[in-house]
């Protein structure tokens, strides 16, 4: 059986941990906690776009492992359920489809109970595995998976694996928890700054549906008034020159009131008398 280990993350000093990591050699090629740290910190600071953080994420916990593979997932909060979002190895296909329920699998048990679990071989054994198809990663002997955090939120999963055995030190289970826990800040924030994006875009986009909305029931007004035509007629014929002209209706729309002002603008101009004096 494989050996098991769950592990609260707030036991873990990080502290002690990378300085614990700074004064030993590593039985496999890493990157010195300093590097991680001033990587993770340029990182939680920077202005890069989800996944640009994303693939970060994959590469500081690569470094900081030496594993085969690492796999990130968010939360999706509407359906409950992770996501497979960023891979080192590709995944184009499952990337933003591969879903789980929390509490499924041992991504979903990492997503519920918010707490490190560490197998060192055997993965497939432990009782809360499922094997995903496609995953190449599911046939792995060794996995670390650590959740990130944001004030208490889940944010998301990242899974560390490596092909063959792998005891999982307390300094490198330490390292990829500091990581998790800063860069589910980070994530947060981008997750905030986009939905702000998103209710500015929805925001502008029904000012314009409102703006258009007005300017073609002036439009049809203009319509009914000069071609006794009813509101439903006005409108279909607007509807009719549009797809005829291959043009939006709020163009249409403006063109048909600048053409009544321009004519109301000449009607209202006082006709020249024979000497070219205004009649009175």
């Amino acid at each position: 059986m494989p050996r098991i280990e769950n592990i609260d993350c707030a036991s873990l000093s990080i502290t002690d941990s990378l300085e614990s990591m700074a004064t030993k050699k590593p039985a496999r090629p890493q990157t010195s906690s300093l590097s991680v740290l001033h990587q993770v910190s340029r990182l939680v600071s920077s202005n890069l776009t989800l996944d640009e953080m994303l693939g970060e994420v994959v590469g500081l916990a690569v470094q900081a492992t030496a594993c085969d593979a690492c796999l990130v997932y968010l939360i999706d909060p509407v359906s409950n359920e992770v996501v497979l979002r960023a891979s080192q190895v590709p995944h184009a296909a499952a990337l933003g489809h591969l879903r789980m329920h929390v509490g499924e699998g041992v991504t979903g048990w990492v997503a519920e109970h918010k707490s490190v679990v560490a197998l060192s071989s055997n993965a497939h054994l432990d009782g809360r595995f499922k094997l995903f198809q496609g995953l190449v990663e599911d046939t792995y002997e060794a996995l670390l998976s650590v959740p990130l955090v944001s004030a208490g939120d889940l944010v998301g999963v990242i899974n560390v694996h490596h092909r063959e055995p792998h005891e999982h030190t307390h300094d490198e289970i330490g390292t990829v928890v500091f990581i998790g826990e800063q860069l589910g800040v980070a994530i947060a924030k981008s997750f905030l700054q986009e939905e702000n994006a998103r209710l500015l875009e929805q925001t502008l986009e029904m000012r314009r549906e409102l703006e258009t909305r007005k300017l073609v029931e002036r439009a049809k007004g203009i319509l009914q008034r000069k071609r006794q035509l009813t509101e439903e007629e006005a409108y279909l014929r607007l509807r009719e020159q549009s797809r005829r002209l291959r043009r939006p209706m709020k163009e249409l729309a403006e063109a048909i009131i600048l053409n009544d002002e321009l004519e109301r603008q000449g009607a209202e101009e006082p006709k020249a008398g024979p000497e070219g004096k205004a009649e009175a």
